[in-house]
C-alpha cells in the first residue's frame, strides 16, 4: 500500500525542493509542518471585527438580483485567494491524494463490497483526510475553504462512495462543532474527529420530514435535575449513520419564549454513541453510492448531558440550515472533478474510435455534446471557486449562491455522464469503463442535502422576500415624501432608466473585458428584466406568490442562469485579462453560454406574464390533480382494454 512521505518542516523551501525532487506530503504532514502566524495586534483585531461587520450586511450578488441591481464585489473581478505559497503547497497535497487514489483506492470493488475498503479508509486516516478543515491546534489540517474544495474535486474524480463517506463526516457531520461549538467541545471532539479515530454523522432526515425540516418528530426533554436531555426518536438516511460514534442530531425541546408560552421548537445535541441508547439498522441497499454506509440511527431514553447543547437552545432549525449553507459549495467542486473524469473518457474515445471512414471527433452531433459538456463543466468548476472564494474573503452572505451552485452542478454531472456513455455507445454501458457506476452514484445528488425542487423555491422566495422588502421601505417612503425625497428620487430615476433602456450594457463594462462586451451587454439586460419580474410579481400576488410554483420555477431557472453568465464572465475576463493559454478557449465558451442563456433567461421571464403560458400552467395542474384523483394515467389505452 502506498504510504506518504511524513516530513516534518518549518521552511517551505524545503517544500518547494521536496516537490521537485518527486517526494509527496500529506495532508497531516502538512499540517505539523506549517508555520504558526504571529499572534495579531488589538489594532488588526478591531479591524478584523470591522471587516466582519461589513461583510455581514452585504447582501450577496444572487440577493442584490431580486431587486435588478449589480453588486459586483462578489462576482468581480474572479476570487483569487490564494497566495504563492498557499498555491504551491496546495499543488503538493493534490498530487499524492491524486496518487492515493490512483493506486490504493478501488472504486470498482468497493461499490461491489458495498463498502469503502479497510486499508482505503486507514490510508485516508493516516492522510489525514477526516479534518481538512479542522485547525491545526485541534489536529486538522486547517485548509481553508478554496483548499479543501481543490482536494475534494480530485476526490470526486475518482470515487463518490468514498466522497460521501468523507463528506458526510466533516461538511455536515461535525460541521456543526466547528460553526457552532462552543470551546469546550471543540476540544473535545475535533480532535478525535479530525484523525478518523472517530467518525461523525449528521442526523436531521425522518420518515415523515424530509424536506421540511421543521417537522421532525425526535425529541428531547430535560430532566428533573436539569444535567441532561431524554433524547428518543429515529432517523432515515443517514450517510455514516452505521460508522458514526459521534451524531449531531436535531430534535424537538419544549421552549419557554417571552410571553410565558411553552413551544416545541428544535435544538441541535452532539450525541456520542457511548452514551447508550443509539442503535443503528443494517446498511441500505442502494442505487448508487453503494460504497458509502447508509443506515436508520435509532435513539431511546439516550441521556444527552446539557453540555452537548450545539448552539442555543431552540435554536437547532437555524445551525441545521447553516451547515448545509456551509457545505453545498464542497458538492459543486466535487461533482467537478466527476464531470472532468467523464469528459476525459468521452474525450479519449471520441478521438480514437473511427466509424463510417472517420474519427467520431469530427462528427457534428459528437462536437456539439463535447462542447456542451466543456460548457457545463466550466460553469459548474467556476461556480465552486466563485463561492469557496468569496467564503475566504469573509462574505457571509452567500446561500443562495450556495444552493444554486449545488442545484446547477447536480443535474449538470447527470448530464455530462449521461452524454460520455452516448458518445462511448455500448462500451459505456459496461461495469468495467466505470461511467455506469458514476451515473448511478450521481442520481442521489439532485436529492440529498436539500431537493434540487425545494432549493429552487428557497431561492425565489429567498430573493423575492428581500425584493418585497425592498418594496415595503419605499411604499413608507413614499407617505412621507419631503423627508424620503432622496430615496423616492433615486428610485425614479432607475425605473426611468429602465424604461428607456439607458441601462443596456453599463452595469458590467468596467468589470468585463472588452473581447466579451457583447457577452456582457446581453447579460445586463437579463438583468435588468429580473428585476422588473420580481417587481411585477410582487405586485401581482403580493404573499399569495407562496402558491405560484410554476411561476417561481421560471424564476430560480432565470436567477441560475444569471448568476451562471456573470460567474463565467468574470472567469473569462481574468484569463483574458491574465493572456493565459486557454483564453481563447473559454472565450468561445463563455460566448456560447451567455448566448444561450440569454435566450433561456428570456422564455422564462416572458412564461411569468404570457396569458398562453399562465393558462398551459393551470391545464398542467389540472392533469396533475386528474392523475392524482385516479391514482395513475387517466386516459383509455388506444387498444380498448
Amino acid at each position: 500500500m502506498l504510504r506518504f512521505s511524513t516530513f516534518l518542516t518549518k521552511n517551505h523551501s524545503c517544500w518547494v525542493m521536496m516537490q521537485k525532487s518527486g517526494h509527496g506530503l500529506s495532508l497531516r504532514a502538512y499540517a505539523a509542518s506549517s508555520a504558526q502566524p504571529a499572534p495579531k495586534s488589538s489594532t488588526e483585531n478591531a479591524r478584523e471585527t470591522k471587516k466582519e461587520k461589513k461583510a455581514f450586511v452585504t447582501n450577496s450578488f444572487v440577493m442584490n438580483l431580486f431587486n435588478g441591481q449589480l453588486k459586483s464585489d462578489q462576482v468581480f473581478p474572479f476570487p483569487e485567494v490564494l497566495n504563492q505559497e498557499q498555491q504551491e503547497t496546495l499543488q503538493m497535497l493534490t498530487d499524492p491524494t491524486a496518487k492515493f487514489f490512483e493506486e490504493v483506492n478501488d472504486p470498482l470493488k468497493n461499490d461491489l463490497i458495498e463498502k469503502v475498503e479497510d486499508n482505503t479508509m486507514e490510508g485516508l486516516r493516516e492522510m489525514g483526510a477526516f479534518g481538512m478543515q479542522v485547525p491545526q491546534d485541534l489536529g486538522g489540517v486547517g485548509l481553508n475553504n478554496t483548499q479543501y474544495a481543490r482536494l475534494v474535486e480530485v476526490v470526486g474524480k475518482h470515487d463518490l462512495g468514498v466522497g460521501i463517506t468523507l463528506g458526510a463526516h466533516q461538511s455536515i457531520g461535525f460541521k456543526g462543532i466547528l460553526l457552532y461549538g462552543n470551546e469546550a467541545q471543540k476540544k473535545k471532539y475535533l480532535p478525535p474527529l479530525a484523525s478518523g479515530e472517530l467518525i461523525a454523522a449528521y442526523c436531521l432526515t425522518e420518515p415523515e420530514s424530509g424536506s421540511d425540516a421543521a417537522s421532525i418528530k425526535t425529541r428531547a426533554v430535560l430532566s428533573e435535575d436539569e444535567t441532561h436531555y431524554i433524547l428518543n426518536g429515529g432517523k432515515i438516511w443517514i450517510s455514516n449513520g452505521g460508522l458514526a460514534e459521534i451524531f449531531t442530531v436535531f430534535a424537538k425541546t419544549p421552549v419557554k419564549i417571552p410571553s410565558g408560552e411553552v413551544k416545541e421548537k428544535i435544538t441541535a445535541f452532539i450525541v456520542e454513541r457511548g452514551f447508550g441508547g443509539v442503535t443503528n439498522g443494517p446498511p441500505e441497499k442502494k442505487m448508487g453510492i453503494k460504497a458509502s454506509n447508509t443506515a436508520e440511527v435509532h435513539f431511546e431514553d439516550v441521556k444527552v448531558p446539557v453540555e452537548n447543547v450545539l448552539g442555543e437552545v431552540g435554536e437547532g432549525f437555524k445551525v441545521a440550515m447553516n451547515i448545509l449553507n456551509n457545505g453545498r459549495f464542497g458538492m459543486a467542486a466535487a461533482l467537478s472533478g466527476t464531470m472532468r473524469f467523464a469528459i476525459e473518457k468521452a474525450t479519449e474515445h471520441a478521438v480514437n474510435r473511427t466509424q463510417f471512414g472517420n474519427k467520431i471527433s469530427t462528427y457534428g452531433s459528437i462536437q456539439e455534446k463535447l462542447a456542451r459538456m466543456a460548457m457545463a463543466h466550466y460553469i459548474t468548476e467556476s461556480m465552486a471557486y466563485m463561492v469557496s472564494g468569496n467564503m475566504d474573503r469573509g462574505f457571509v452572505d452567500f446561500q443562495l449562491e450556495a444552493a444554486i451552485s449545488k442545484i446547477y452542478a447536480s443535474e449538470a454531472a447527470w448530464f455530462v455522464v449521461d452524454e460520455a456513455i452516448q458518445i462511448l455507445g455500448g462500451m459505456g454501458f459496461m461495469r468495467d469503463t466505470g461511467l455506469e457506476r458514476v451515473l448511478r452514484d450521481l442520481r442521489i445528488f439532485r436529492i440529498f442535502e436539500g431537493a434540487n425542487d425545494i432549493l429552487r423555491l428557497f431561492v425565489a422566495l429567498t430573493g423575492l422576500q428581500y425584493a418585497g422588502g425592498h418594496l415595503k421601505e419605499l411604499q413608507k417612503a413614499m407617505k412621507n415624501p419631503a423627508a424620503n425625497l432622496g430615496l423616492i428620487l433615486d428610485e425614479g430615476a432607475k425605473r426611468m432608466k429602465r424604461v428607456v433602456g439607458l441601462n443596456n450594457g453599463s452595469f458590467l463594462t468596467p468589470y468585463v473585458h472588452s473581447d466579451l462586451a457583447e457577452s456582457a451587454s446581453k447579460v445586463n439586460k437579463t438583468i435588468e428584466q429580473f428585476g422588473v419580474s420580481v417587481e411585477n410579481l410582487l405586485m401581482k400576488y403580493g404573499k399569495n406568490i407562496v402558491h405560484e410554483q410554476f411561476l417561481l420555477n421560471r424564476l430560480a431557472n432565470s436567477a441560475i442562469d444569471i448568476y451562471s453568465m456573470v460567474t463565467v464572465l468574470s472567469r473569462a475576463s481574468r484569463s483574458l485579462q491574465q493572456h493565459l493559454s486557454s483564453a481563447e478557449y473559454e472565450h468561445n465558451l463563455t460566448s456560447v453560454i451567455c448566448s444561450e442563456g440569454y435566450e433561456r433567461v428570456q422564455l422564462n421571464l416572458n412564461s411569468l406574464k404570457t396569458s398562453e403560458k399562465l393558462k398551459n400552467f393551470e391545464k398542467m395542474s389540472k392533469i396533475s390533480q386528474d392523475l392524482c384523483k385516479h391514482g395513475g394515467l387517466v386516459q383509455q389505452h388506444p387498444l380498448g382494454f
